[in-house]
């Protein structure tokens, strides 16, 4: 081998090396849906033109589906995930999953976890599917997730009874399904710190809210984000925002509970080093828009003007991603849900 194609192969290999770890990822986006072309209900529904709209963008972009269990060990393990990797999701396994969305979902080959609350199925209601339609989807290889047996706001039940939720629904999945799931969706995202602990305590690998966010290996494995979409949500323009973003990763998150004991809330984080620059930082509210951030070194302190008005509400913190000073055209983002008691 002469020396000039000794180089030329050296260098050829160097640029493959390299650009496998440029693409290399901690992290990755995990998206939500429930209803899909059910128009009786905006906002849990996404309707079809918009997730056919969504699936387009999946397929015809850089991204890389993968199963939400596969993301979810390899996150845990540190092993690298390919960059702009996203997760689908769908809560609540209303009929409209079986009936519209696999279908699509199964013609484009991709992956999904449906997260099944027990007590809906077993009743047989109106608008939700049934056990052999859930077997049917399982066999196929949609993974099943858990989401309790009867659905219910977690922090407002003791913790035996959320003990109960776990065991009567584990029960119900090994007789129906022949599995326990290893994932958890907690229902409407609500959770504390207490039910958390619980749900690791249970078994779980981790368990998902509903705050937008990117899951991250510095994000406590038992309070995933993820992105939801619903009719008035459900641009594919709100897609690729959700499904290019990156981390904001953070420690000495305060308050520990999203679960309100004042309101509004002092709540404050810490942004780890190589995010930057922190002045680019802004924090959003539910129902205020812009709200004010105090910069302390590398702590972000965000404060309300008014207390949050309904049941729940959200912040959410975003800044561009910037490299060697430019903007890359991707966002960073952290979000937190709070609810009242």
């Amino acid at each position: 081998m002469s020396g000039k194609n000794f180089w030329l192969i050296l260098i050829v290999n160097l640029l493959i090396v390299f650009s496998g770890v440029a693409r290399a990822a901690d992290h990755a986006v995990v998206i939500m849906y429930h209803r899909f072309g059910e128009d009786r209900y905006p906002s849990t529904n996404t309707t079809m033109p918009q997730f056919e709209s969504h699936l387009r963008e999946l397929a015809n972009g850089d991204y890389t589906v993968l199963p939400l269990i596969e993301i979810t060990e390899k996150i845990a393990e540190g092993t690298p995930l390919p960059d702009k990797t996203v997760a689908i999701t769908v809560d609540d396994a209303f009929i409209s999953v079986y009936e519209k969305a696999w279908p699509r979902l199964r013609e484009y080959g991709f992956p999904f976890t449906l997260f099944v609350a027990t007590r809906s199925i077993d009743q047989g209601l109106d608008g939700y599917a049934s056990w052999d339609q859930i077997r049917e989807m399982q066999a196929a290889g949609v993974d099943i997730g858990s989401q309790t047996h009867t659905h219910p706001h977690l922090h407002r039940v003791t913790l035996e009874e959320a003990r109960e939720e776990i065991s009567i629904s584990n029960e119900r999945f090994l007789e129906e399904l022949g599995l326990i799931p290893p994932l958890h969706a907690y229902p409407y995202g609500e959770y504390s710190p207490e039910i958390r602990d619980l749900m690791q305590e249970m078994g779980f690998m981790a368990a998902f809210g509903q705050n937008s966010g990117v899951v991250h290996d510095t994000v406590h494995a038992f309070e995933y984000p993820r992105f939801a979409f619903n009719e008035n949500y459900g641009s594919v323009d709100r897609l690729k925002l959700a499904i290019n973003s990156l981390p904001i990763p953070v420690t000495d998150i305060t308050p520990e509970s999203g679960v309100l004991t004042e309101n509004p809330p002092l709540t404050g984080f810490t942004v780890l080093p190589g995010v930057e620059p922190l002045s680019r930082l802004s924090c959003f509210a539910s129902g205020m828009g812009k709200v004010k951030t105090i910069t302390l070194g590398r702590r972000i302190e965000v404060r309300l003007p008014q207390a949050f008005a309904g049941n729940r509400g959200r912040i959410n913190c975003t800044m561009p991603d910037i490299v060697d000073g430019g903007e890359t055209g991707r966002w960073r983002w952290l979000g937190r849900q709070f609810i009242k008691p």
